[in-house]
């Protein structure tokens, strides 16, 4: 008369027992699956050419197009330049950028891309600077794609006879400049971000003698290696012709 009563008192346990063991298998599932979702940012490019290490076969140029939008953006005064190095970034040289936040192969885990995403505070540069267009976000999310690698000596073409505003010195003036010369705070409330700033500039000559070095002006860029004689002479040809909105 006492056996059912055992036996059931038994299933129930192991019953329990086994109730217990799967809550914690799910437990841990669900665990893991937390600890490794990833947000990616909204636009992760995939290069052309993952791996090529030849820097004259379609690998982003580090030295001409990289380079200049670090310095030009995050190598600033109280910024991420050396004297100050916000958050332990510094941003002025090759070893300095790819020595923090940057995963070399994958844009998507490496936190200085993801910050040029990002809103409010966290938001990389941060306001009133001006945020980094489409199309250098992409260039940087595809420079670390492609191994984050030191290209240099690249042989990027630069053509003197190509001088128009909106295929040569626009092209100068947003990559060197806007990083300090636009946003809601320009430097020296000069915003070289549209072509009125950019012609005002030039036709003052300020742009012209800053960038040339000419004394009594201060050198731009700013922190940065001067501007290649083609590109100068970019400029100065845009001047002679009368600074064209073309």
């Amino acid at each position: 008369m006492y056996i059912l009563p055992v036996h059931i008192t038994l299933n129930k346990k192991s019953i329990m027992r086994k109730l217990t063991l799967l809550a914690g298998i799910i437990t841990a599932i669900v665990c893991f699956t937390q600890s490794c979702k990833h947000e990616p940012p909204p636009f992760v490019p995939t290069p052309p050419n993952p791996g090529n290490p030849n820097p004259g076969n379609g690998l982003v140029c580090f030295e001409t197009d990289i380079l200049p939008l670090f310095q030009s953006n995050c190598a600033k005064s109280s910024c991420h330049d050396a004297a100050n190095h916000e958050k332990d970034y510094i941003f002025d040289n090759y070893q300095n950028i790819i020595s923090k936040g940057i995963v070399p192969g994958s844009a998507a885990n490496s936190e200085v891309y993801e910050v040029l995403f990002e809103t409010g505070n966290d938001k990389m540069p941060p306001p009133p600077n001006p945020d980094l267009t489409a199309a250098q976000k992409a260039l940087i999310g595809r420079w670390i794609n492609e191994g984050a690698q030191n290209t240099s000596n690249c042989g990027t073409i630069c053509d003197t006879a190509n001088f128009k505003y909106s295929t040569a010195i626009s092209v100068i003036t947003s990559t060197y400049c806007i990083g300090c010369h636009g946003g809601t705070a320009p430097s020296a409330g000069i915003n070289l971000t549209t072509y009125a700033g950019v012609a005002a500039a030039a036709q003052s000559g300020r742009l012209y003698n800053a960038v040339t070095h000419t004394a009594g002006y201060s050198p731009m860029p700013k922190n940065a290696a001067k501007l290649n004689d083609c590109q100068i002479a970019q400029i100065r040809k845009w001047i002679e012709d009368g600074t064209p909105n073309n």
